[in-house]
């Protein structure tokens, strides 16, 4: 089974590598740049989504698409919508014209960033994006649904906390993922024989976590770490956040506190 991943060289697309290799997947790397340091299983492709030609020579013989690339900052909306608008309606479309049997989309929580922490909420909320990114990204679940429903994928919605060996700082003690539990459903999207569409928290079981996760446990997620294992350092190392900030008591932090206007209050009030 073959299988694309777009945005291959970020950290993401790197951890993930990393984590699938004991499953010997036939793994295409779709990037900007060339990348160095292939297994064998292993094949690097240049590309952007962007491209729609280049995009559907590398859709073909594939059955599966792991969707990282685009806009991963809160930069203008121009740079949102070529990344996270148009480059998540030109894969969906490519993967439908390849006869692409399923996507894993990578989206993320700064789509329900403006919750306050004092919330614990599943996936079926609305949404309340933080920020430009969040809204675009919100775009990509909706596009994946559609395609869905439309054209027959199977499309597992990844909302991604933070992906990383540990979590930064305290707000990410409550959406930090291991490389291992978002392997795990990962793995869920590409093989889950009853899924059709879905949204998923990508968390870890985190014990300080904001997001119920149980759309992912009914798949049969069983996320195996905790950020509590890193909390004694992160609370004894990064200072602590300021209460005059938003972000500080909305979930998506930093994308948060970009322009925000007014009282910090006014997220409590919906």
């Amino acid at each position: 089974m073959t299988i694309l991943i777009t945005g291959a060289a970020g950290i993401v697309g790197t951890g993930l590598r990393r984590e699938l290799a004991p499953d010997r997947l036939k793994l295409r790397l779709l990037d900007r740049q060339p990348i160095s340091g292939l297994c064998d299983n292993e094949e690097s492709v240049v590309g952007d989504i962007a491209d729609r030609a280049a995009l559907r020579r590398a859709m073909q013989g594939v059955r599966a698409v792991v969707h990282l690339a685009g806009c991963t900052t809160d930069a203008d909306i121009e740079a949102q919508i070529d990344g996270n608008v148009r480059g998540a309606f030109n894969v969906f479309d490519a993967a439908r014209e390849a006869g692409v049997e399923r996507v894993v989309f990578a989206s993320s929580h700064h789509v329900v960033g403006y919750y306050p922490r004092t919330r614990r909420i599943g996936t079926g909320v609305l949404l309340r994006p933080d920020s430009r990114y969040g809204l675009t990204k919100a775009f990509g679940e909706q596009a994946g649904a559609m395609y869905a429903d439309k054209h027959g994928l199977r499309v597992l919605c990844i909302r991604i906390g933070y992906a990383d060996d540990k979590p930064a700082d305290r707000r990410r003690l409550s959406i930090w993922v291991s490389w291992r539990d978002l392997a795990q459903l990962v793995r869920i999207g590409l093989s889950h024989p009853q899924l059709r569409y879905a949204v998923v928290y990508g968390v870890s079981n985190n014990t300080r976590g904001f997001f119920d996760n149980e759309a992912a446990f009914r798949l049969g997620y069983r996320p195996m770490d905790d950020a509590e294992v890193h909390a004694a350092e992160v609370l004894a190392t990064v200072p602590a956040e300021d209460p005059a900030l938003v972000g500080t008591h909305a979930m998506g932090g930093w994308a948060a506190n970009n322009e925000y206007v007014g009282a910090v209050e006014r997220i409590h009030e919906w």
